[in-house]
């Protein structure tokens, strides 16, 4: 074996895989790669880690680093614990164990599954890989079955807004945030008044309101950003399209096609999950309601888009109009009504 080559000790742990206990940890995986390496004299190692990342896909900063070095030609075997470990897509691990590693000469081992590229085909391999990809499936299911419950018993699924903070007595229910509320309130306040965020935004910054991430950092002890009154237009938007303020619980907001993929697709409201009344409300429902219609209904000019002359008159205007240059500039008139 060419010892000038990197020989690639690859580890992944995905949050359900822990649930499996210490025989898929990363310290255990570690421990078998190191001593499998050392037994069969691989000595050019380098261990590498994606640690809470699914095996669905292969977008992990470890797994993206080992197949960089070997598109650079400096990677002589891959070796992981089992096949699961280096991915549970079995097109994706059939595409780089097939095609791409013998393209570059890699030899792929996977110790526990009796895997050695060098020894030739594994007739199993394929199965393998599907079994696999159908463990991922089932398992996405499971997660999702949870998820539906929990969604779906009145609680909410993610942390607090900015606005609200969690009760110390009961970390599921939301309380008000005394030092936000206030601001989230202001800037419905100033949005049904006809103020736009971009200028809101600039309000906030002028009276000196903390954001987000300065207010978090401040009762945190942590150093405040370089600008931590510096408002953007997009915080002002994310918190006016948040349906909680209006003291709910509102679920299921994105949704995705595949457990493969991870791309979230904004859900339908009738396909929400809305509970009412679960928290004290920063704005009434009306409220709420008023600001998506105005925004709803709020009209940019396109480039190149222009207004009528005669855009906001009471009625229409009936006659013909026609402009001269008068001393060098152009008059206008109507005639026929």
């Amino acid at each position: 074996m060419d010892q000038q080559k990197i020989t690639i000790l690859y580890c992944r742990l995905s949050n359900e895989d822990a649930l499996d206990g210490e025989s898929n940890s990363i310290a255990n995986q570690r421990n078998i790669l190191t001593r499998f390496a050392a037994e069969r004299g691989f000595t050019n190692t380098r261990i590498l880690v994606d640690d809470g990342y699914t095996g669905t896909n292969f977008n992990r900063p470890g797994v993206q680093e080992g197949l960089s070095l070997v598109e650079q030609g400096l990677v002589g075997t891959w070796i992981v614990k089992d096949m699961s470990r280096f991915g549970r897509d079995y097109l994706q691990v059939g595409r780089y164990t097939e095609i791409v590693f013998p393209s570059y000469d890699v030899r792929f081992i996977a110790v526990n599954d009796g895997v050695d590229s060098e020894r030739g085909d594994n007739d199993f391999t394929p199965f393998r890989n599907l079994f696999n990809d159908f463990y991922a499936k089932d398992t996405s299911k499971k997660v999702r079955s949870v998820m539906k419950a929990r969604g779906t018993s009145g609680k909410h699924m993610g942390k607090p807004p900015y606005g609200y903070r969690s009760d110390p007595q009961d970390k599921d229910h939301w309380i008000l945030d005394e030092d936000a509320a206030p601001v989230v309130k202001r800037i419905f306040d100033l949005t049904i008044a006809g103020v736009g965020p971009s200028r809101i935004a600039r309000i906030l910054e002028a009276d000196g309101v903390l954001t987000t991430k300065a207010l978090y950092a401040q009762r945190k002890g942590k150093p405040a950003p370089e600008r931590p009154c510096h408002w953007h237009e997009q915080s002002v938007v994310g918190i006016l399209e948040r349906m909680e303020y209006t003291g709910c619980v509102c679920n299921f907001k994105t949704y995705s096609k595949s457990y493969k993929l991870k791309k979230r697709i904004p859900n339908a409201k009738e396909d929400m999950f809305i509970l009412p009344g679960t928290q004290e409300a920063i704005v009434s429902q009306e409220q709420w309601d008023r600001v998506q219609e105005l925004r709803k209904n709020k009209r940019r000019i396109t480039k190149g888009e222009r207004q009528g002359l005669f855009s906001g008159l009471a009625g229409p205007v009936r006659g013909i109009l026609s402009g001269r240059k008068c001393s060098g500039m152009w008059c206008w008139s109507v005639s026929g009504l």
